[in-house]
Protein backbone atom coordinates (compact mmCIF):
# COMPACT_ATOMS: atom_id res chain seq x y z
CA UNK A 1 0.00 0.00 0.00
CA UNK A 2 2.42 2.33 0.81
CA UNK A 3 4.46 1.40 -2.60
CA UNK A 4 0.99 2.69 -3.95
CA UNK A 5 0.95 5.53 -2.31
CA UNK A 6 4.83 6.59 -3.36
CA UNK A 7 4.11 5.20 -6.82
CA UNK A 8 1.66 8.16 -6.98
CA UNK A 9 3.30 11.14 -5.90
CA UNK A 10 6.50 10.00 -8.12
CA UNK A 11 4.21 10.38 -11.36
CA UNK A 12 2.28 13.17 -9.75
CA UNK A 13 5.28 15.21 -9.35
CA UNK A 14 7.39 14.06 -12.79
CA UNK A 15 8.32 16.64 -14.69
CA UNK A 16 10.40 14.60 -17.27
CA UNK A 17 10.11 15.64 -21.39
CA UNK A 18 8.03 12.22 -21.94
CA UNK A 19 4.51 11.74 -23.20
CA UNK A 20 3.41 10.30 -19.98
CA UNK A 21 3.91 10.94 -16.29
CA UNK A 22 4.25 7.42 -16.17
CA UNK A 23 8.24 7.78 -16.91
CA UNK A 24 8.51 8.90 -13.49
CA UNK A 25 8.14 5.00 -12.93
CA UNK A 26 10.75 3.77 -15.03
CA UNK A 27 13.39 3.33 -12.53
CA UNK A 28 10.83 0.94 -10.84
CA UNK A 29 10.24 -0.84 -13.42
CA UNK A 30 13.80 -1.31 -14.35
CA UNK A 31 14.10 -3.17 -10.73
CA UNK A 32 11.40 -4.69 -10.35
CA UNK A 33 11.84 -8.74 -10.27
CA UNK A 34 10.81 -10.71 -13.21
CA UNK A 35 11.32 -13.99 -15.13
CA UNK A 36 14.27 -13.19 -18.11
CA UNK A 37 13.32 -14.15 -21.70
CA UNK A 38 14.99 -16.55 -23.13
CA UNK A 39 18.12 -15.31 -25.35
CA UNK A 40 17.69 -17.57 -27.86
CA UNK A 41 15.02 -20.28 -29.11
CA UNK A 42 13.50 -22.64 -26.78
CA UNK A 43 12.99 -26.13 -27.77
CA UNK A 44 10.05 -27.47 -27.73
CA UNK A 45 10.31 -30.44 -25.39
CA UNK A 46 11.71 -27.98 -22.78
CA UNK A 47 8.81 -25.50 -23.12
CA UNK A 48 6.32 -28.48 -22.43
CA UNK A 49 8.41 -29.74 -19.62
CA UNK A 50 8.27 -26.42 -18.07
CA UNK A 51 4.31 -25.86 -19.12
CA UNK A 52 3.88 -29.46 -17.02
CA UNK A 53 6.08 -28.30 -14.09
CA UNK A 54 4.80 -25.52 -13.72
CA UNK A 55 0.58 -26.95 -13.64
CA UNK A 56 2.25 -29.47 -11.18
CA UNK A 57 3.46 -26.95 -8.85
CA UNK A 58 0.01 -24.74 -9.50
CA UNK A 59 -1.95 -27.85 -7.92
CA UNK A 60 0.18 -28.34 -5.28
CA UNK A 61 0.07 -24.75 -4.30
CA UNK A 62 -3.91 -25.40 -4.66
CA UNK A 63 -3.26 -27.82 -1.73
CA UNK A 64 -0.97 -25.79 0.48
CA UNK A 65 -3.35 -24.91 3.36
CA UNK A 66 -2.86 -20.96 5.17
CA UNK A 67 -1.32 -21.65 8.44
CA UNK A 68 -3.24 -20.02 11.28
CA UNK A 69 -6.66 -19.95 9.31
CA UNK A 70 -9.30 -20.57 11.79
CA UNK A 71 -12.29 -22.62 9.77
CA UNK A 72 -14.57 -20.07 9.82
CA UNK A 73 -13.31 -18.61 7.04
CA UNK A 74 -15.68 -16.98 4.52
CA UNK A 75 -14.58 -17.01 0.64
CA UNK A 76 -15.16 -14.17 -1.34
CA UNK A 77 -14.71 -15.34 -4.37
CA UNK A 78 -16.77 -18.56 -4.08
CA UNK A 79 -19.26 -17.38 -6.81
CA UNK A 80 -16.32 -16.99 -9.03
CA UNK A 81 -13.58 -19.48 -7.88
CA UNK A 82 -14.03 -21.25 -11.85
CA UNK A 83 -12.56 -17.63 -13.35
CA UNK A 84 -10.28 -16.74 -10.61
CA UNK A 85 -8.58 -20.10 -10.09
CA UNK A 86 -6.48 -21.43 -7.07
CA UNK A 87 -8.63 -22.77 -4.36
CA UNK A 88 -10.35 -21.19 -0.99
CA UNK A 89 -8.12 -21.58 2.25
CA UNK A 90 -4.70 -21.92 0.84
CA UNK A 91 -1.81 -19.70 -0.25
CA UNK A 92 -4.07 -19.65 -3.66
CA UNK A 93 -6.87 -18.28 -2.44
CA UNK A 94 -6.61 -14.94 -4.38
CA UNK A 95 -6.23 -17.27 -7.51
CA UNK A 96 -5.55 -14.73 -10.32
CA UNK A 97 -7.38 -12.04 -9.23
CA UNK A 98 -4.62 -9.34 -8.76
CA UNK A 99 -3.14 -10.30 -11.82
CA UNK A 100 -6.51 -9.91 -13.73
CA UNK A 101 -7.42 -6.76 -11.81
CA UNK A 102 -4.16 -5.08 -12.88
CA UNK A 103 -5.28 -5.69 -16.69
CA UNK A 104 -8.66 -4.23 -16.07
CA UNK A 105 -7.15 -1.02 -14.97
CA UNK A 106 -4.74 -0.67 -16.95
CA UNK A 107 -6.83 -1.44 -20.17
CA UNK A 108 -9.42 1.17 -18.66
CA UNK A 109 -6.76 3.86 -18.09
CA UNK A 110 -5.30 3.19 -21.55
CA UNK A 111 -8.96 2.92 -23.23
CA UNK A 112 -10.14 6.36 -21.65
CA UNK A 113 -6.56 7.85 -22.88
CA UNK A 114 -5.90 9.06 -19.22
CA UNK A 115 -2.65 7.68 -19.87
CA UNK A 116 -1.47 8.94 -22.70
CA UNK A 117 1.14 6.11 -24.40
CA UNK A 118 1.67 5.28 -27.85
CA UNK A 119 1.04 1.10 -27.51
CA UNK A 120 2.46 1.37 -31.44
CA UNK A 121 5.78 2.61 -29.75
CA UNK A 122 8.77 0.11 -28.37
CA UNK A 123 9.56 2.01 -25.21
CA UNK A 124 5.96 2.95 -25.01
CA UNK A 125 4.59 -0.22 -24.72
CA UNK A 126 7.68 -1.79 -22.48
CA UNK A 127 6.35 0.80 -19.40
CA UNK A 128 3.18 -0.21 -20.36
CA UNK A 129 3.84 -3.92 -19.22
CA UNK A 130 6.71 -2.77 -16.48
CA UNK A 131 3.71 -0.39 -14.72
CA UNK A 132 1.33 -3.23 -15.18
CA UNK A 133 3.51 -5.30 -13.42
CA UNK A 134 3.74 -2.92 -10.66
CA UNK A 135 0.21 -2.49 -10.25
CA UNK A 136 -0.66 -6.30 -9.71
CA UNK A 137 2.30 -5.71 -7.00
CA UNK A 138 -0.08 -2.58 -5.26
CA UNK A 139 -3.37 -4.76 -5.76
CA UNK A 140 -2.04 -8.65 -3.96
CA UNK A 141 -1.96 -6.22 -0.74
CA UNK A 142 -5.49 -4.12 -1.70
CA UNK A 143 -7.42 -7.49 -2.25
CA UNK A 144 -5.06 -9.26 0.43
CA UNK A 145 -5.80 -6.97 3.35
CA UNK A 146 -9.39 -6.09 3.18
CA UNK A 147 -9.81 -9.80 3.03
CA UNK A 148 -7.63 -11.04 6.00
CA UNK A 149 -9.09 -8.70 8.47
CA UNK A 150 -12.46 -9.25 7.59
CA UNK A 151 -13.41 -12.69 6.64
CA UNK A 152 -9.98 -14.41 6.86
CA UNK A 153 -10.09 -14.78 10.46
CA UNK A 154 -6.77 -16.60 12.14
CA UNK A 155 -7.06 -19.34 14.39
CA UNK A 156 -7.70 -18.03 18.20
CA UNK A 157 -4.76 -19.74 19.59
CA UNK A 158 -2.65 -17.83 16.94
CA UNK A 159 -4.02 -14.52 18.21
CA UNK A 160 -3.58 -15.41 22.22
CA UNK A 161 0.42 -16.63 21.43
CA UNK A 162 1.34 -13.18 18.76
CA UNK A 163 -1.61 -10.94 19.21
CA UNK A 164 -4.57 -9.96 16.53
CA UNK A 165 -2.25 -7.53 14.19
CA UNK A 166 0.92 -9.84 13.87
CA UNK A 167 -1.64 -13.12 13.65
CA UNK A 168 -3.33 -11.25 10.97
CA UNK A 169 -0.11 -10.37 9.07
CA UNK A 170 0.89 -13.42 8.75
CA UNK A 171 -2.00 -14.73 6.88
CA UNK A 172 -1.65 -11.70 4.55
CA UNK A 173 1.89 -12.66 3.94
CA UNK A 174 1.29 -15.88 3.11
CA UNK A 175 -1.63 -14.82 0.01
CA UNK A 176 1.27 -12.18 -0.83
CA UNK A 177 3.56 -15.08 -1.26
CA UNK A 178 0.95 -17.16 -2.92
CA UNK A 179 -0.12 -14.09 -5.21
CA UNK A 180 3.18 -13.59 -6.24
CA UNK A 181 4.08 -16.61 -7.19
CA UNK A 182 1.09 -17.47 -9.39
CA UNK A 183 2.42 -14.00 -11.29
CA UNK A 184 5.59 -15.66 -11.63
CA UNK A 185 4.46 -18.97 -12.69
CA UNK A 186 2.43 -16.98 -15.44
CA UNK A 187 5.47 -14.86 -16.73
CA UNK A 188 7.55 -18.46 -16.59
CA UNK A 189 4.95 -20.33 -18.86
CA UNK A 190 4.57 -17.04 -21.13
CA UNK A 191 8.40 -16.87 -21.94
CA UNK A 192 9.40 -20.68 -21.41
CA UNK A 193 6.90 -22.96 -21.62
CA UNK A 194 3.40 -22.47 -24.13
CA UNK A 195 0.35 -20.44 -23.79
CA UNK A 196 -0.27 -18.29 -21.09
CA UNK A 197 -0.34 -19.33 -17.34
CA UNK A 198 -3.19 -17.73 -16.48
CA UNK A 199 -4.80 -19.20 -19.11
CA UNK A 200 -3.04 -23.09 -17.51
CA UNK A 201 -4.41 -22.28 -14.16
CA UNK A 202 -7.97 -21.49 -15.37
CA UNK A 203 -8.13 -24.44 -17.63
CA UNK A 204 -7.14 -26.60 -14.82
CA UNK A 205 -9.46 -25.65 -12.71
CA UNK A 206 -12.49 -26.06 -14.49
CA UNK A 207 -11.27 -29.33 -16.01
CA UNK A 208 -10.85 -30.80 -12.76
CA UNK A 209 -14.51 -29.60 -11.39
CA UNK A 210 -15.51 -30.97 -15.21
CA UNK A 211 -14.02 -34.23 -14.30
CA UNK A 212 -15.02 -34.70 -10.50
CA UNK A 213 -19.02 -33.37 -11.65
CA UNK A 214 -19.24 -35.88 -14.24
CA UNK A 215 -17.50 -39.06 -13.08
CA UNK A 216 -17.80 -38.63 -8.92
CA UNK A 217 -19.04 -41.80 -7.65
CA UNK A 218 -19.06 -40.37 -4.52
CA UNK A 219 -23.22 -39.63 -2.74
CA UNK A 220 -24.04 -36.16 -2.98
CA UNK A 221 -24.53 -36.39 0.98
CA UNK A 222 -21.44 -37.80 2.51
CA UNK A 223 -21.79 -40.43 5.25
CA UNK A 224 -25.38 -41.41 4.29
CA UNK A 225 -26.53 -44.29 2.50
CA UNK A 226 -27.48 -44.28 -1.45
CA UNK A 227 -30.60 -43.30 -2.40
CA UNK A 228 -33.31 -41.78 -5.12
CA UNK A 229 -32.80 -38.71 -2.80
CA UNK A 230 -28.93 -39.15 -2.23
CA UNK A 231 -27.69 -40.69 -5.71
CA UNK A 232 -23.88 -40.17 -6.64
CA UNK A 233 -23.12 -36.60 -7.09
CA UNK A 234 -21.49 -37.44 -11.14
CA UNK A 235 -23.64 -37.19 -13.42
CA UNK A 236 -23.18 -40.14 -15.23
CA UNK A 237 -22.82 -42.31 -11.90
CA UNK A 238 -26.32 -40.69 -11.12
CA UNK A 239 -28.12 -41.76 -13.98
CA UNK A 240 -26.65 -44.95 -14.20
CA UNK A 241 -27.61 -45.90 -10.54
CA UNK A 242 -30.83 -44.61 -11.30
CA UNK A 243 -31.60 -46.43 -13.59
CA UNK A 244 -30.24 -49.42 -12.42
CA UNK A 245 -31.54 -49.16 -8.60
CA UNK A 246 -34.83 -47.10 -8.85
CA UNK A 247 -37.97 -48.27 -10.02
CA UNK A 248 -40.03 -46.19 -12.69
CA UNK A 249 -42.54 -45.93 -9.33
CA UNK A 250 -39.96 -44.49 -7.21
CA UNK A 251 -38.32 -42.21 -9.78
CA UNK A 252 -42.28 -40.72 -10.55
CA UNK A 253 -43.31 -40.79 -6.47
CA UNK A 254 -40.04 -39.38 -5.45
CA UNK A 255 -39.41 -36.93 -8.13
CA UNK A 256 -36.49 -38.97 -9.57
CA UNK A 257 -37.31 -38.10 -13.19
CA UNK A 258 -36.92 -34.13 -12.35
CA UNK A 259 -33.73 -34.81 -10.06
CA UNK A 260 -31.99 -36.18 -12.66
CA UNK A 261 -33.03 -33.41 -15.13
CA UNK A 262 -32.63 -30.34 -13.50
CA UNK A 263 -32.52 -30.19 -9.52
CA UNK A 264 -29.53 -32.51 -9.26
CA UNK A 265 -26.20 -30.89 -8.31
CA UNK A 266 -24.74 -32.24 -11.59
CA UNK A 267 -28.48 -32.22 -13.43
CA UNK A 268 -28.70 -34.05 -17.02
CA UNK A 269 -29.57 -30.31 -18.75
CA UNK A 270 -26.21 -29.18 -17.11
CA UNK A 271 -24.37 -32.11 -18.79
CA UNK A 272 -26.00 -31.47 -22.10
CA UNK A 273 -25.34 -27.00 -21.41
CA UNK A 274 -21.49 -28.60 -21.61
CA UNK A 275 -21.70 -30.48 -24.62
CA UNK A 276 -23.11 -27.26 -26.18
CA UNK A 277 -20.84 -25.23 -25.31
CA UNK A 278 -17.77 -27.12 -25.87
CA UNK A 279 -19.26 -28.08 -29.61
CA UNK A 280 -20.31 -24.10 -30.33
CA UNK A 281 -16.43 -22.38 -29.01
CA UNK A 282 -15.15 -25.51 -31.04
CA UNK A 283 -17.19 -24.16 -33.86
CA UNK A 284 -16.25 -20.58 -33.72
CA UNK A 285 -12.53 -21.23 -32.79
CA UNK A 286 -12.42 -23.01 -36.36
CA UNK A 287 -14.59 -19.99 -38.34
CA UNK A 288 -12.34 -17.27 -39.98
CA UNK A 289 -12.68 -14.52 -42.80
CA UNK A 290 -9.41 -15.45 -44.98
CA UNK A 291 -8.50 -12.18 -46.75
CA UNK A 292 -6.23 -13.20 -50.00
CA UNK A 293 -2.69 -12.52 -50.02
CA UNK A 294 0.20 -12.46 -52.49
CA UNK A 295 3.58 -11.96 -52.51
CA UNK A 296 4.37 -8.50 -54.20
CA UNK A 297 7.59 -10.11 -55.60
CA UNK A 298 7.63 -13.79 -56.15
CA UNK A 299 4.98 -14.30 -58.63
CA UNK A 300 2.72 -17.30 -57.80
CA UNK A 301 2.81 -16.84 -53.98
CA UNK A 302 -0.41 -16.44 -52.59
CA UNK A 303 -1.37 -17.24 -48.97
CA UNK A 304 -4.62 -15.83 -46.99
CA UNK A 305 -4.78 -13.56 -43.26
CA UNK A 306 -7.26 -15.66 -41.24
CA UNK A 307 -9.90 -13.33 -39.35
CA UNK A 308 -11.44 -15.24 -36.45
CA UNK A 309 -14.78 -15.51 -35.32
CA UNK A 310 -13.21 -15.17 -32.16
CA UNK A 311 -11.02 -12.67 -33.00
CA UNK A 312 -10.53 -11.10 -29.32
CA UNK A 313 -9.92 -14.68 -28.04
CA UNK A 314 -11.64 -15.25 -24.57
CA UNK A 315 -10.04 -12.79 -22.54
CA UNK A 316 -12.30 -10.42 -22.58
CA UNK A 317 -14.96 -12.79 -20.69
CA UNK A 318 -12.03 -13.12 -18.29
CA UNK A 319 -11.85 -9.82 -17.71
CA UNK A 320 -15.05 -9.25 -17.48
CA UNK A 321 -15.77 -12.15 -14.81
CA UNK A 322 -13.24 -10.44 -12.88
CA UNK A 323 -14.49 -7.21 -12.44
CA UNK A 324 -17.90 -9.06 -11.57
CA UNK A 325 -15.60 -10.85 -8.96
CA UNK A 326 -14.51 -7.18 -7.72
CA UNK A 327 -17.37 -5.73 -7.95
CA UNK A 328 -18.85 -8.54 -5.27
CA UNK A 329 -15.71 -7.92 -3.33
CA UNK A 330 -15.90 -4.50 -2.66
CA UNK A 331 -19.74 -4.68 -2.04
CA UNK A 332 -19.61 -7.22 0.45
CA UNK A 333 -16.41 -5.48 2.01
CA UNK A 334 -18.47 -2.17 2.85
CA UNK A 335 -21.51 -4.51 3.41
CA UNK A 336 -20.22 -5.90 6.57
CA UNK A 337 -16.77 -5.33 6.83
CA UNK A 338 -15.94 -3.76 10.10
CA UNK A 339 -14.11 -1.22 9.51
CA UNK A 340 -15.36 -0.15 5.95
CA UNK A 341 -19.01 -0.39 6.46
CA UNK A 342 -18.56 2.57 7.99
CA UNK A 343 -17.10 4.60 5.10
CA UNK A 344 -20.00 7.40 4.09
CA UNK A 345 -22.47 6.78 1.59
CA UNK A 346 -20.75 3.40 0.81
CA UNK A 347 -20.64 1.59 3.78
CA UNK A 348 -23.75 -0.10 5.35
CA UNK A 349 -23.55 1.82 8.83
CA UNK A 350 -21.69 5.18 6.86
CA UNK A 351 -23.07 8.35 7.30
CA UNK A 352 -25.83 8.63 4.20
CA UNK A 353 -25.55 4.99 3.50
CA UNK A 354 -26.40 3.82 0.32
CA UNK A 355 -24.75 0.57 0.55
CA UNK A 356 -28.62 -1.38 -0.46
CA UNK A 357 -28.11 0.20 -3.90
CA UNK A 358 -25.25 -1.58 -4.65
CA UNK A 359 -25.59 -4.76 -3.04
CA UNK A 360 -26.71 -6.47 0.05
CA UNK A 361 -25.85 -9.48 1.99
CA UNK A 362 -26.94 -12.24 3.65
CA UNK A 363 -25.30 -13.15 7.17
CA UNK A 364 -22.21 -15.57 6.73
CA UNK A 365 -22.90 -15.32 2.49
CA UNK A 366 -20.21 -14.27 -0.10
CA UNK A 367 -23.23 -13.41 -2.87
CA UNK A 368 -25.24 -10.59 -2.96
CA UNK A 369 -29.17 -10.87 -2.13
CA UNK A 370 -30.36 -7.68 -3.25
CA UNK A 371 -28.54 -4.33 -5.07
CA UNK A 372 -26.75 -4.16 -7.94
CA UNK A 373 -24.29 -6.66 -6.80
CA UNK A 374 -27.44 -9.01 -7.25
CA UNK A 375 -28.46 -8.05 -10.44
CA UNK A 376 -24.96 -7.93 -11.94
CA UNK A 377 -24.04 -11.59 -10.14
CA UNK A 378 -24.17 -14.99 -11.85
CA UNK A 379 -27.18 -16.89 -13.14
CA UNK A 380 -26.06 -19.78 -11.73
CA UNK A 381 -28.57 -22.51 -13.38
CA UNK A 382 -31.49 -23.32 -13.59
CA UNK A 383 -32.05 -23.30 -9.68
CA UNK A 384 -32.04 -19.97 -10.02
CA UNK A 385 -34.56 -18.43 -12.41
CA UNK A 386 -36.38 -21.45 -14.40
CA UNK A 387 -37.47 -23.69 -11.41
CA UNK A 388 -38.78 -20.81 -9.45
CA UNK A 389 -40.93 -19.17 -12.95
CA UNK A 390 -42.26 -22.57 -13.63
CA UNK A 391 -43.51 -23.10 -10.22
CA UNK A 392 -44.44 -19.15 -9.88
CA UNK A 393 -42.64 -18.59 -6.62
CA UNK A 394 -40.03 -16.20 -5.30
CA UNK A 395 -36.48 -17.25 -5.27
CA UNK A 396 -34.45 -18.12 -1.12
CA UNK A 397 -34.29 -14.03 -0.73
CA UNK A 398 -38.10 -13.37 -1.68
CA UNK A 399 -37.20 -11.78 -4.81
CA UNK A 400 -40.41 -11.75 -7.21
CA UNK A 401 -40.65 -12.96 -10.83
CA UNK A 402 -39.99 -9.86 -12.35
CA UNK A 403 -37.36 -9.08 -9.86
CA UNK A 404 -35.61 -12.34 -11.14
CA UNK A 405 -36.39 -12.15 -15.01
CA UNK A 406 -34.50 -8.47 -14.51
CA UNK A 407 -31.50 -10.42 -12.55
CA UNK A 408 -31.36 -12.61 -15.92
CA UNK A 409 -31.49 -9.45 -18.47
CA UNK A 410 -29.02 -7.40 -16.57
CA UNK A 411 -26.59 -10.40 -15.92
CA UNK A 412 -26.87 -11.43 -19.73
CA UNK A 413 -26.74 -7.58 -20.59
CA UNK A 414 -23.50 -6.72 -18.28
CA UNK A 415 -21.61 -9.55 -19.92
CA UNK A 416 -22.20 -9.10 -23.54
CA UNK A 417 -21.69 -5.52 -23.36
CA UNK A 418 -18.68 -5.40 -20.93
CA UNK A 419 -17.43 -8.40 -22.91
CA UNK A 420 -17.88 -6.02 -26.44
CA UNK A 421 -16.20 -2.88 -24.55
CA UNK A 422 -13.24 -5.20 -23.06
CA UNK A 423 -12.80 -6.59 -26.43
CA UNK A 424 -11.66 -3.26 -28.23
CA UNK A 425 -9.02 -2.20 -25.37
CA UNK A 426 -7.76 -5.97 -25.85
CA UNK A 427 -6.95 -5.57 -29.67
CA UNK A 428 -5.85 -2.03 -29.33
CA UNK A 429 -3.24 -3.15 -26.56
CA UNK A 430 -1.66 -5.91 -27.69
CA UNK A 431 -1.03 -4.94 -31.30
CA UNK A 432 -4.20 -6.69 -33.02
CA UNK A 433 -5.21 -3.46 -34.41
CA UNK A 434 -5.94 -2.85 -38.43
CA UNK A 435 -3.15 -0.84 -38.15
CA UNK A 436 -0.37 -3.11 -36.63
CA UNK A 437 -1.96 -6.14 -39.03
CA UNK A 438 -1.38 -3.96 -41.64
CA UNK A 439 2.71 -3.45 -40.58
CA UNK A 440 2.69 -7.06 -39.92
CA UNK A 441 1.57 -8.46 -43.39
CA UNK A 442 3.54 -5.44 -45.20
CA UNK A 443 6.88 -6.65 -43.17
CA UNK A 444 6.05 -10.47 -44.93
CA UNK A 445 6.12 -8.87 -48.21
CA UNK A 446 2.71 -9.77 -49.13
CA UNK A 447 -0.23 -7.62 -50.16
CA UNK A 448 -3.69 -7.82 -50.78
CA UNK A 449 -4.48 -8.62 -54.62
CA UNK A 450 -5.73 -5.91 -56.59
CA UNK A 451 -4.63 -3.34 -54.63
CA UNK A 452 -1.05 -0.83 -53.99
CA UNK A 453 1.43 -2.58 -51.82
CA UNK A 454 1.31 0.31 -48.60
CA UNK A 455 0.48 -0.47 -44.91
CA UNK A 456 -2.20 2.73 -45.54
CA UNK A 457 -4.23 1.14 -48.06
CA UNK A 458 -3.82 -2.63 -46.04
CA UNK A 459 -4.83 -0.70 -43.06
CA UNK A 460 -7.81 0.96 -44.50
CA UNK A 461 -9.47 -2.34 -46.33
CA UNK A 462 -8.61 -3.96 -42.68
CA UNK A 463 -10.64 -1.78 -40.76
CA UNK A 464 -13.95 -2.28 -42.86
CA UNK A 465 -13.19 -6.48 -40.90
CA UNK A 466 -11.43 -6.51 -37.49
CA UNK A 467 -13.27 -3.51 -35.59
CA UNK A 468 -16.86 -5.21 -36.46
CA UNK A 469 -15.36 -8.68 -35.70
CA UNK A 470 -13.61 -7.61 -32.51
CA UNK A 471 -16.70 -6.31 -31.16
CA UNK A 472 -19.05 -9.20 -32.60
CA UNK A 473 -16.36 -11.71 -31.09
CA UNK A 474 -17.08 -9.87 -27.57
CA UNK A 475 -20.82 -10.18 -27.75
CA UNK A 476 -20.31 -13.69 -29.31
CA UNK A 477 -18.25 -14.83 -25.90
CA UNK A 478 -20.27 -12.81 -23.47
CA UNK A 479 -23.50 -14.02 -24.61
CA UNK A 480 -22.52 -17.36 -24.92
CA UNK A 481 -21.24 -17.52 -21.46
CA UNK A 482 -23.34 -15.98 -19.72
CA UNK A 483 -25.64 -18.26 -21.36
CA UNK A 484 -24.38 -21.19 -20.33
CA UNK A 485 -24.34 -19.84 -16.76
CA UNK A 486 -28.69 -19.62 -17.26
CA UNK A 487 -28.64 -23.27 -17.77
CA UNK A 488 -26.02 -24.70 -15.55
CA UNK A 489 -22.39 -26.57 -16.35
CA UNK A 490 -21.01 -29.46 -14.97
CA UNK A 491 -19.22 -29.53 -11.89
CA UNK A 492 -20.56 -26.66 -11.16
CA UNK A 493 -17.92 -24.62 -13.68
CA UNK A 494 -19.96 -22.17 -14.72
CA UNK A 495 -20.86 -20.88 -18.29
CA UNK A 496 -17.71 -18.77 -18.18
CA UNK A 497 -15.12 -20.96 -16.83
CA UNK A 498 -16.03 -23.77 -18.80
CA UNK A 499 -16.02 -21.18 -22.77
CA UNK A 500 -12.61 -20.28 -20.95
CA UNK A 501 -11.53 -23.64 -20.76
CA UNK A 502 -12.61 -25.25 -23.76
CA UNK A 503 -11.19 -22.47 -25.89
CA UNK A 504 -7.84 -22.30 -24.07
CA UNK A 505 -7.29 -26.22 -24.78
CA UNK A 506 -7.90 -25.19 -28.14
CA UNK A 507 -5.51 -22.22 -28.57
CA UNK A 508 -3.22 -24.17 -26.41
CA UNK A 509 -3.50 -27.20 -29.05
CA UNK A 510 -2.82 -25.09 -32.09
CA UNK A 511 -0.16 -23.34 -29.94
CA UNK A 512 2.03 -26.71 -29.59
CA UNK A 513 1.18 -27.52 -33.48
CA UNK A 514 2.78 -24.10 -34.14
CA UNK A 515 5.72 -24.76 -31.97
CA UNK A 516 6.44 -28.57 -33.52
CA UNK A 517 5.80 -26.96 -37.21
CA UNK A 518 8.87 -23.99 -36.21
CA UNK A 519 10.59 -26.64 -34.40
CA UNK A 520 10.80 -28.53 -37.79
CA UNK A 521 11.37 -25.53 -40.06
CA UNK A 522 13.58 -23.10 -38.23
CA UNK A 523 12.67 -20.27 -41.00
CA UNK A 524 9.15 -20.01 -39.49
CA UNK A 525 10.75 -18.59 -36.32
CA UNK A 526 11.40 -15.56 -38.05
CA UNK A 527 7.96 -15.55 -39.18
CA UNK A 528 6.07 -16.10 -36.57
CA UNK A 529 8.30 -13.34 -34.59
CA UNK A 530 10.15 -16.20 -32.02
CA UNK A 531 13.41 -14.91 -32.59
Amino acid sequence: MGFGAAASLTCLFYTGTESSRLYALRRFVDVYPTITKPDGHVRFMSKLWTTTFVLILYFGMTNVMIWGLSGTALDIFSGFRAIMAGASGTIMHLGIGPIVTGSIIMQLFAGAKIIKLDLQDTDDKALYQGVQKLLVLIMIPVESIPQTYGFLDPNPDLIINLGSGWANMIIVAQLFIGSYLVFLLDELVSKWGIGSGISLFIAAGVAQSTFVGTLSPLPITKGVEYSVQNPPAGVLPMIFYMFRTASNSQLVSQNGFESMLLTHVNPIIALASSIIVFMVVAFAESSKLELPLTHGKVRGHKGKYPIRLVYASNIPVILMAALLANINMFTLLFWSHPTLSTVPILGREGWWSQAELFGAYEPGQSTASDGFAWYASMVNGVGDWLLPLLDQRGDVFGHSLGEMMLHVVVYVGVMTLGSMVFAKFWIETTNMGAKDVAKQIERTGMQIPGFRKNPAVLEKILQRYIPPVTLFSGAFVGLLASGADLLGTIGNASGTGLLLAVGIILRTYEQIQKEQAMEMHPMLRQFFGAE
